[in-house]
């Protein structure tokens, strides 16, 4: 069984399905979308970017009953970021079916918002562990209907401490549910999840133990760690990607990694622990927009990323583990495309390469660093980001903002990047050579008649 159309789906949701261009099922959707739809308790094992949500997805819509006002699934995920994404992917698939009702409750923002949300029960809620609990203690989030619960990217909730939080959200609703666990990884902490709360699951485990084909590995050795920075800016230089990811282990060394790039011209941002949601949202923002070239980031910042087309990752520093090394390097490589992977290697860290080898079943061969003749050329990035201080609260679309720009501020329309809409802001990438033009024309100018405050971020 390959195509959506052999399974058990109601027409609309296959119109809807083929109208997204979704035809062949991934080898995780074809094996685990069966027994989801068979109302099986399922633990599916597979990386980032394998087509997991939309089996989750279909599952959620297969039984939903839009003529109910009750909630009936729930989808728990370890990062804001990756709630969001989860919540659009539903929507998606969703469209063909009348009024589906879907919520993301994550933390970092209000709580009066979600309450006030809640007042008309929804569908579908997606959100993180921490602020679920706390809307089901307080009361405000029904789960007396809930006929299945999602634990997407479970090995990375229990590995950012959410473990007592998930026992206590699976413990509330009724017992007679089914439940979906999807984890990259199957460590001791997850299958001890899964006994305890799963009920006579089927198993699906798609082998990534390798990188996958669609993934290029190089290991570079560093003899003298005090000049692995130099090394990395070769790297860099030579490969010119147009978006990477540099993954430290320290939030220390995230900082300095940033600041060293930026001073050698990149186009670079830190991604760490200390930010504000807001800070964050626009990081992101920035980075899959292609404002930034180069994320520099922790394992524990990066969770939950889900960045498109994105060409390269470097390990600045050896992963601690083979299990974060896959979690890292499956970042590239996604969709079909071709990724590249590098490590950098200092001699002390040969032992947790010879981990990671046999962990993955595959050599890591060691190179030679490339040769970079004359001053090395920054990567400055193809857009800057425009923000305005009106989004969806405002009635805001992205095609208000692109009008806006290439109608009364006369840009072409290739000088217009991503345009990303939030509750109360926007973000749109604007090519750097147009970028003075967009912004003082936003600023003498109106959006759809009206005038909001405009700013640009970073440089």
């Amino acid at each position: 069984m390959t195509s959506f159309s052999e399974l058990n789906l109601s027409e609309s949701l296959v119109k809807g399905l083929t109208a997204l261009e979704y035809h062949d099922m991934t080898p995780i959707q074809a094996t685990a979308l069966p027994l989801i739809l068979a109302g099986r308790d399922v633990i599916a094992q597979a990386q980032t970017g394998s087509g997991k949500t939309a089996a989750f997805a279909l599952g959620l819509l297969h039984q939903l009953d839009t003529t109910v006002v009750r909630l009936h699934g729930l989808v728990l995920c370890p990062t804001r970021e990756l709630a969001d994404q989860v919540s659009k992917e539903i929507r998606r698939i969703a469209r063909p079916l009348p009024n589906v009702k879907v919520l993301t409750l994550c933390g970092g923002v209000p709580l009066r918002p979600h309450l006030a949300s809640l007042a008309h029960e929804p569908h579908i809620v997606v959100g993180t562990p921490g602020r679920i609990l706390e809307l089901i203690r307080k009361q405000a989030l029904p789960l007396k209907a809930l006929q299945i619960l999602v634990l997407d990217e479970a090995d990375r909730m229990l590995d950012m401490g959410f473990a007592a939080d998930i026992d206590a959200i699976v413990k509330a609703p009724p017992q007679q549910r089914q439940t979906l666990l999807f984890s990259a990884t199957y460590p001791e902490q997850t299958r001890a999840i899964a006994e305890r709360h799963l009920r006579d699951p089927e198993t699906v485990t798609i082998d990534n133990g390798d990188s996958g084909p669609d993934i290029e590995q190089r290991l570079y050795e560093v003899a003298d760690g005090s000049r692995k920075l130099d090394a990395l800016v070769d790297l860099l230089v030579t490969q010119r990607p147009e978006s990477a990811i540099v993954f430290c282990n320290t939030r220390n060394d995230t900082r300095d990694v940033a600041e060293s790039l930026d001073r050698c011209g990149f186009s670079v941002l830190a991604l760490h622990g200390e930010l504000d949601q807001r800070e964050r949202d626009e990081m992101l923002v920035r980075f899959a927009n292609r404002s930034c070239t180069v994320l520099v980031a922790t394992d524990v910042a990066a969770r939950g990323l889900d960045i498109k087309e994105l060409p390269l990752v470097v390990n600045y520093d050896v992963a601690s583990d083979a299990d974060a090394h896959i979690h890292r390097i499956g970042r590239t490589g996604r969709a079909g495309a071709r990724g590249l992977a590098i490590t950098l290697m200092t001699p002390r860290e040969a032992a947790r390469i010879s981990a990671i080898a046999e962990r993955m079943g595959q050599a890591l061969i060691r190179q030679p660093l490339p040769q970079v003749n004359g001053k090395p050329r920054p990567l400055l990035s193809a857009y800057l980001t425009i923000a305005v201080d009106g989004g969806r609260t405002d009635k805001l679309r992205p095609g208000d903002l692109l009008g806006a720009l290439t109608g009364d501020a006369g840009l072409p329309g290739d000088a217009v990047g991503k345009i990303d809409i939030f509750p109360t802001r926007s973000y749109v990438a604007i090519a750097r050579n147009h970028a003075d033009s967009a912004l003082k024309r936003l600023r003498d100018g109106k959006i759809k008649g009206r005038n909001f405050r405009v700013r640009p971020i970073g440089h």
